[in-house]
C-alpha cells in the first residue's frame, strides 16, 4: 500500500470517498467528523455541562467507529497492481474491448469487471463498463456507475465522455428504450490525455 493511500485510513471513510467516489463514504466521514466535534466540546469547551456517561460515550462511540472503518478499509483494498497484473488487465481490455464492438454484451461485461477486479481504478473500463449497461438499457446501474466514475480521481480524465452519457442516457430515459441505434460502435473517448493511454491497450 502507497503512502497516499496509507494516508487515507487516518479518517474513516476517506479510503471509499477519496478512492472510490463513494457516497457512503461520505456519510461516514462526515459522521465521524461529528462525534469528533462532540468530543472535543465535551471535553475542553463545555465539559461542565456534560455528565460523564456522556462523555465516555461519545468517546467510545468515535473511537469504535474509527477503529472498524480503518480495519474494514485496509482488509478490504485491492492489493497495488504488480506489473503482470497490469499487462494482464490491459489484454483482458482489448478483448473486452472487441467483444463490445461485436455487440457481444455479455462477454464484454464479464471482461470488464475481470478488468475493475485486477484494476479497480481504471477509468477507461469503468467508462466502457457504463457504456454498456447504458446500451443494453440497465440504465440505472449505467448512471449510478458514471456518477461514481465521476467524483473519483479515476474519472478526472473522462469529464467530456462522462457528460455525453449522461446526456444519452437521458434522452435514453425519456424515449424508454435502450439508445442503440445513434452511437453504433463508438466508444468513449477522453478529452486529451487518456487517448495515448487508448492507443496503448489497443496496439
Amino acid at each position: 500500500m502507497g503512502l497516499a493511500r496509507s494516508l487515507t485510513l487516518v479518517w474513516p471513510g476517506l479510503p471509499w470517498l477519496w478512492l472510490r467516489g463513494s457516497a457512503g463514504g461520505l456519510v461516514l466521514a462526515l459522521a465521524f467528523a461529528v462525534l469528533l466535534d462532540m468530543g472535543i466540546v465535551t471535553t475542553w469547551i463545555w465539559s461542565e455541562l456534560v455528565d460523564l456517561p456522556v462523555f465516555i460515550g461519545i468517546w467510545t462511540a468515535a473511537s469504535v467507529v474509527w477503529i472498524v472503518a480503518t480495519l474494514s478499509a485496509a482488509s478490504s483494498f485491492p492489493a497495488p497492481i504488480s506489473g503482470a497484473a497490469d499487462a494482464a488487465a490491459d489484454t483482458l481490455f482489448v478483448k473486452a474491448r472487441a467483444a463490445y464492438l461485436a455487440r457481444d454484451w455479455l462477454t464484454a461485461e464479464t471482461r470488464l469487471k475481470a478488468v475493475l477486479a485486477l484494476a479497480p481504478t481504471d477509468g477507461e473500463a469503468q467508462l466502457l463498463l457504463a457504456t454498456l449497461l447504458r446500451r443494453v438499457g440497465r440504465t440505472a446501474e449505467a448512471k449510478r456507475a458514471l456518477e461514481q466514475l465521476s467524483r473519483s480521481d479515476s474519472g478526472i480524465p473522462w469529464q467530456a465522455a462522462i457528460a455525453r452519457e449522461l446526456v444519452l442516457l437521458d434522452r435514453a430515459g425519456r424515449d424508454e428504450q435502450p439508445d442503440t441505434e445513434h452511437d453504433d460502435d463508438v466508444l468513449p473517448m477522453p478529452a486529451g490525455g487518456p487517448a495515448e493511454a487508448s492507443t496503448e491497450k489497443a496496439a
